[in-house]
């Protein structure tokens, strides 16, 4: 804890924290009785309302309220048990865009277009990996006449602080009318650890193909089932699907949480986690993830990696305590 010279506790941590591991100590007890003290670290999930809400290692969730805090700070992150992996951005890049194949592509210089009926920008965009073969404008208007015969929004998906051009990419596109949105970030981990996770996998069904329950959880299909969502979430060399199915005890209606992971070499990639509002808090998101860690490590994966939107403040926290780290950030550009 922070102690001054005068030895005063300090609170040195806001809402502002939030996404970051901290330390805090409170003041527990029954008012103007004795009390004592009694200290959490982990990462500062939310903030909200005089309540916070703390993620340990070890996946419990800890609420505190903040007439309790005595002390607080951030603190740097605990070291990983095992190494990750190095990779390259190229490396990854592929390893990415291999686990979630569009419908059809077409080729411009350097550059891919690809489509998959709307079913996610990332499916959905042109990824630039160089020249186009021709200039800016020419090349904008070829991808805005490609994705418009198809019904389609352009969008160019683009690394963040990426060393090979990108960044100017980006300004001049911004220049050109083009509007960013959808930040994200690839995050990569060793892959044991994951494996490694106290979680009762028991529950988990794992298939080769997706079925109908599995579709009625994940949010993205919008309860629309067509061959190009099919396509995508059944594309990469070897993809498997994670069901827990209901027990009842919630009373609500498909799979109690479902997840998606794509084996690729030495990679494997997690997608699709999610968990039924009435089984959250229950171990449910790590215990999908471990039961697909193994199977990946089954297959000789060592890596992990997976993506997470920027302001996900729940999920960067769990895969945080699970090991992962950001590697490169990304994001969409479309015509404003």
């Amino acid at each position: 804890m922070e102690i001054t010279g005068g030895g005063r506790l300090e609170v040195r941590i806001s809402p502002s924290d939030v996404g970051k591991r901290v330390s805090v100590r409170r003041l527990t007890g029954a008012p103007g009785g004795a009390g004592k003290f009694t200290d959490t670290v982990g990462v500062l999930t939310s903030w909200n309302d005089g309540v916070m809400l703390i993620t340990r290692r070890s996946g419990e969730t800890v609420v505190i309220e903040e007439s309790s805090l005595v002390a607080g700070k951030v603190v740097p992150d605990a070291p990983a048990r095992r190494r990750g992996p190095a990779a390259t951005r190229a490396e990854l890049i592929g390893v990415v865009a291999r686990a979630w194949q569009p419908v059809e592509s077409e080729s411009l210089g350097d550059w891919r277009l690809r489509a998959a009926g709307g079913f996610t920008r990332r499916a959905n965009s042109v990824l630039p990996a160089g020249d186009p073969g021709v200039s800016l404008a020419a090349a904008l208007e070829r991808v805005s006449a490609w994705y418009a015969a198809r019904e389609l929004p352009p969008y160019v998906q683009l690394e963040t602080e990426s060393p090979d051009g990108q960044a100017r990419l980006g300004e001049e596109l911004v220049a050109l009318g083009w509007r960013p949105e959808a930040a994200a970030e690839v995050w990569t981990g060793a892959l044991a650890p994951v494996g490694d996770l106290d979680a009762d996998v028991t529950r988990v069904r794992l298939e080769r193909d997706v079925d109908e329950q599995w579709l009625s959880r994940y949010h993205r299909s919008g309860g629309a089932v067509g061959p190009h969502l099919l396509r995508v979430l059944r594309s990469g060399p070897s993809t498997w699907f994670a069901t827990v199915p209901d027990d009842g005890a919630a009373g609500g209606e498909g799979p109690a949480a479902i997840g998606r992971c794509v084996v690729d070499g030495r990679w494997a990639g997690f997608m699709a986690v999610e968990v039924a509002p009435g089984h959250r808090r229950k171990g449910l998101a790590r215990a999908v993830m471990a039961a697909l860690a193994r199977r990946s490590l089954d297959e000789g994966a060592s890596a992990a990696w997976l993506q997470v939107e920027d302001d996900n403040t729940a999920a960067r926290a769990l895969y945080t305590a699970m090991g992962f780290t950001p590697h490169h950030g990304y994001r969409y550009f479309r015509p404003a």
